[in-house]
């Protein structure tokens, strides 16, 4: 199973990446974790709708085919950590990949969050794009670790 991470938006500070590259490696063979950065779509004269419809199209490019799709949307499903890993002990059991989803810049495109199998909020605070990706890469690590007895998370 792999856990496929799509972020719109290709450019993140080097702390973002060194604490993203540090997580990734962390995991187990069998739960391989996959970042696809795509391109935001250039902000001009465009509408918000024109631009989200844009980034749209290159999401679903980098979509695995047959994947569960996880929109992160900030009226999303709020979860704690150990109700994330139910989750992730769930997809593994199904074994087929998911991807998580993190919008750009203007969010997603309203008609691909409802197409989502799910989507979750990883918070009520507006974060930076780039803390996303460490956040869900962080919690995701967390939640294999609970699952696997592993001693990272304490209660």
């Amino acid at each position: 199973m792999r856990l496929v991470i799509v972020a719109v938006g290709q450019r993140v500070p080097d702390w973002a990446q060194t604490a993203w590259d540090d997580y990734a490696k962390r995991f187990p063979f069998e739960l391989k974790v996959e970042l696809k950065a795509v391109k935001t779509e250039p902000r001009g004269s465009k509408t918000v709708e024109a631009l989200v419809a844009a980034e749209r199209g290159r999401i679903e490019a980098a979509l695995p085919k047959g994947c569960r799709i996880v929109a992160l949307d900030e009226r999303g499903t709020p979860l704690t950590t150990l109700a994330l890993a139910a989750k992730l002990q769930n997809w593994q059991l199904e074994s087929d990949d998911v991807a998580l989803v993190i919008g750009g810049p203007d969010g997603l495109d309203p008609a691909f969050k409802q197409a989502a199998h799910e989507r979750i909020r990883l918070s009520d605070l507006t974060l930076p794009h780039a803390m996303v990706r460490v956040l869900l890469i962080e919690q995701l690590y967390r939640a294999w670790s609970i699952n696997a007895n592993h001693p990272y998370h304490r209660e």
